[in-house]
């Protein structure tokens, strides 16, 4: 069970690191916003890399009950469950403060592929696809890890779209992609 204290420097570090960049958010900044001392902010984190492990945690927490909730809303219909998804990343993508997704932002921030941090978005990452193979399983597709891979990669490109775009051209765009790649007829079917 998280404490109060805990949950506060949680919320602290990830309002800062996400306005800011995880490198550029010092421990004292985020002991500073919590309003709390060094002696306690190591007694719930050994160092800021735990610290912003548990930010990624959390931030893959709510990604997951969303894809989980559109995935429940699609009912095993797959293309209603790209809407749901298409739906969500415009919105989110193209809301006032959206400052990309947080796992890219921390792939290039820590590019070093042993580090905690980049374990943690590797984990997140392999989650997705996971999930994007299992939501797509029905279809039949040849080749599930592929196209686990290309939905990944219009999922990344519409969050970078997010900052060019409108929701509903991002989440059409989202949508007609997703279609594309595994659409009837073509090469990923049987």
């Amino acid at each position: 069970m998280n404490s109060p204290m805990r949950e506060r420097l949680l919320e602290a570090a990830t309002e800062l690191f996400y306005a800011h960049g995880l490198r550029a958010v010092s421990v004292d900044k985020v002991i500073d916003r919590a309003g709390t001392t060094k002696v306690t902010f190591y007694r719930h984190f050994k160092s800021k890399d735990d610290l912003v492990v548990a930010y990624l945690e959390g931030r893959a927490a709510l990604e997951r009950d969303g894809i989980g909730e559109a995935i429940k809303q699609g009912d095993g219909d797959v293309d209603a469950t790209l809407r749901v998804i298409s739906e969500a990343i415009g919105t989110i993508a193209c809301a006032p403060g959206f400052r990309g997704c947080p796992f890219i932002n921390a792939a290039a921030e820590y590019p070093d592929p042993d580090s905690p941090i980049r374990k943690a978005v590797d984990t997140h990452r392999r989650w997705y696809r996971t999930t994007f193979e299992q939501l797509t399983a029905p279809l039949g597709i040849t080749n599930p890890g592929d196209v686990a891979d290309d939905l990944m990669l219009i999922r990344d490109g519409a969050m970078v779209a997010g900052y060019l775009d409108q929701p509903a051209t991002v989440a059409a765009s989202f949508l007609r992609s997703s279609q594309a790649v595994i659409g009837t007829g073509t090469a990923t079917r049987r």
